[in-house]
């Protein structure tokens, strides 16, 4: 049971975390945000399934609930939120929740969608040709797995048996291009088989569900007998980001149905079901809201990146000049 409840302590605070940043967009305080709302249990679910520290993880732009497992902070996420100098992943200088943290063996990564994939791979080679017993998780959305880049990665992991679990959060929606029209089949687990490692498929609203199939996967690449992939369907409440309108694409009718099975409220019935007192979690809630509250005042308060530091850690600063001199 406690498990269950750090578990739901990460969803709600991936949603709280998630519903600030568009209201802090809306109110001019931020450019830019993308949500999290609806992801809470695929994510931190398979987020569980990680040994902090030891294995290796590429998530992708969307995985706050990831993050936070794996113990990047509220402040954290509004420092790059706000674009600060003080943002732990770039500085300032990068998209927000472009996750980085060498300590905690998360790879810092691209916005562009499935370069995470080869990426992952290469970590897990790595980790064999060293000898090491740890193992790979790299996320990515449905969208993810139609470039080459997400096939190139699994047939390569399948042919050397590398521990690499594929973990897709299945939202169905690729920005604004809907499943059917960006893949050909009915679920995405079935690209498993093309690459002869076996697919499962989770309900990526229930956070048990995610957790017990990604651990199937997990135990599989652990034990040596290579990679898996792992289907989490989920569905985004949100826009795409705050720039997106997604009345273009979608019905409210279609979002409010998949509103019934909010894997936020799931997991706070399961926990009333198991006799968590109620109290117990609206004061969880409220200890969080406090929590994102100083956070964002802190971030906010701090620093923005200096204009003359916009190109470090982009060139290096040893290069010789052509002259033969060093900067």
């Amino acid at each position: 049971m406690d498990d269950v409840k750090g578990m739901y302590r990460y969803m709600l605070m991936t949603r709280l975390v998630s519903e600030r940043i568009l209201q802090l967009n809306r109110m001019g305080r931020t450019p830019f945000g993308a949500g999290t709302d609806g992801h809470e249990a695929a994510q931190v679910g398979a987020a569980w399934c990680i040994q902090r520290g030891k294995d290796w993880t590429v998530p992708y732009y969307r995985d706050m609930g990831v993050a936070f497992v794996l113990g990047f902070s509220a402040l954290d996420e509004f420092r790059g939120v706000f674009a600060k100098a003080t943002d732990i992943n770039s500085a300032g200088r990068a998209m927000l929740n472009m996750f980085s943290s060498p300590k905690d063996r998360v790879l810092s990564r691209s916005v562009l969608v499935g370069t995470e994939f080869p990426h992952a791979v290469g970590l897990a080679l790595a980790l064999r040709q060293r000898k090491e017993a740890q193992i790979v998780f790299v996320f990515g959305g449905d969208g993810s797995t139609s470039p080459g880049d997400f096939h190139e990665a699994a047939n390569f992991a399948s042919i050397h048996k590398l521990p690499v679990v594929f973990v897709i959060e299945n939202n169905l929606l690729a920005i604004s291009t809907r499943f059917e029209k960006q893949t050909a089949v009915k679920d995405i687990a079935e690209k498993a088989a093309a690459y002869g490692m076996p697919g499962y498929i989770a309900d990526g609203m229930d956070v048990l569900d995610s957790y017990e199939k990604t651990k199937l996967a997990s135990d599989r690449a652990r034990a040596g007998g290579g990679p898996s992939l792992v289907e989490l369907k989920c569905y985004r409440y949100q826009p795409h980001t705050s720039d997106d309108d997604d009345s273009r694409y979608r019905t409210k009718q279609e979002v409010e149905e998949w509103r019934a099975k909010d894997p936020v409220k799931r997991a706070h019935a399961y926990l009333l079901s198991a006799g968590v007192p109620e109290a117990d979690l609206y004061s969880l809630r409220a200890s969080l809201a406090d929590e994102i509250e100083r956070a964002i005042a802190q971030a906010e308060s701090e620093p923005d990146p200096k204009p003359e530091d916009a190109a470090k850690h982009v060139y290096s600063e040893d290069a010789p000049l052509p002259d033969g001199t060093r900067a």
